[in-house]
């Protein structure tokens, strides 16, 4: 079957947010303006991605099913970590020293990854509404656990669950019930909505959105599950009311949507150097706009053939890319 369109453009989407999130937030207390808008991405990015992570998961339980999960998810993990902590050393980066299974920043996701996939086995033999709600309740809870934070990317794995479970769960007649007319209409609605309300509540800790924080270091031991609960209410409304403005048609650009993760785990080399060096600032609405074609270049370039083929062997374990630029090469001459 051909495959949908709207997913690999929703992915491209989102990894240039990514990227861009990660571009402004050394910005983001300099001006109410920046600090707004990277709040607001942080509002539905990743549980975007994860949402869509799940949809593509087959959740097979088999022994041979898992071995491939390693070889695709804690291998580059490990390989990535080591290059991370030898990369931040050589830039004199503070924190290069951590542990193997203290994820370097944005290594988290595949460790996460792979144990969502794992939790798979056991959830989806429950009903879908017994297993969604507990996967929520535990996102709930491991709030109030201080050990359950940073180390083996716990706390995210638990967050962030539901919104994976919920992507596996979902048919694609589903999912594409977000193009309707009315859901764009509302989406206009919150999204404005949640962008006024972040503006206005300055004081907002982003700890919150980035759910690798027990309730006690957010500062609200009592009703911290009641503000993770609304933070997932304005997570899922946010899902799917940008989803519902992803464009279906097949565009030059859509095969990026399949080279998500070289871009996922390449661009920290790029922004980690220049957080390090301070090569940018933000004094006006250029400067802003020069860090987001910056960041459209970052994934052009991170998700071009000749990277894909070079890093291929990292990332995947394999060169098949790397043989065929040889090969046809060779025929060439």
């Amino acid at each position: 079957m051909e495959r949908n369109a709207f997913f690999d453009n929703a992915k491209v989407i989102l990894i240039f947010l990514v990227v861009f999130g990660h571009m402004i937030q050394p910005f983001t207390g300099d001006s109410p303006y920046v600090h707004t808008l990277y709040m607001w991405v942080y509002t539905f990015h990743m549980p975007a991605f994860i949402l869509l992570a799940g949809y593509f998961a087959k959740g097979s339980g088999s022994f041979s099913y898992i071995v491939q999960l390693m070889k695709k998810l804690l291998l580059p993990y490990l390989i990535f970590q080591l290059l991370y902590t030898g990369y931040y050393y050589v830039i004199d980066k503070s924190g290069w020293q951590t542990d193997l299974f203290s994820p370097h920043w944005a290594l988290w996701f595949l460790f996460s990854l792979f144990c969502w996939h794992m939790l798979l086995y056991w959830f989806k033999k429950l009903p879908p509404f017994l297993s969604v709600s507990i996967a929520i309740f535990l996102g709930l809870v491991v709030g109030y656990f201080s050990e359950i934070g940073h180390m083996f990317s716990l706390s995210r794995t638990f967050v962030f669950f539901p919104f994976f479970l919920v992507g596996y769960l979902l048919t694609e007649k589903q999912v594409m019930l977000v193009k309707q007319k009315a859901v764009q209409a509302v989406s206009l609605v919150v999204m404005v909505g949640i962008a006024v309300a972040i503006y206005y509540l300055p004081d907002f800790n982003s700890g919150w959105l980035l759910a690798s924080k027990s309730y006690g270091d957010l500062g609200l031991v009592e009703y911290g599950g009641l503000a993770r609960l609304l933070v997932y209410v304005s997570a899922a409304f946010m899902v799917i009311s940008v989803l519902s403005w992803v464009p279906v048609q097949h565009f030059t650009w859509t095969i990026l949507g399949t080279r998500t993760l070289y871009v996922y785990l390449l661009h920290g080399f790029f922004i980690q150097y220049f957080r390090q060096a301070e090569l940018f600032k933000v004094d006006g609405v250029f400067d802003f706009l020069g860090l987001a074609a910056l960041s459209m270049l970052l994934v052009l370039l991170l998700s071009s053939r000749p990277i894909l083929g070079l890093w291929q062997p990292l990332v995947e374990g394999k060169a098949s890319i790397m043989k065929k630029m040889y090969h046809k090469t060779v025929q060439e001459k």
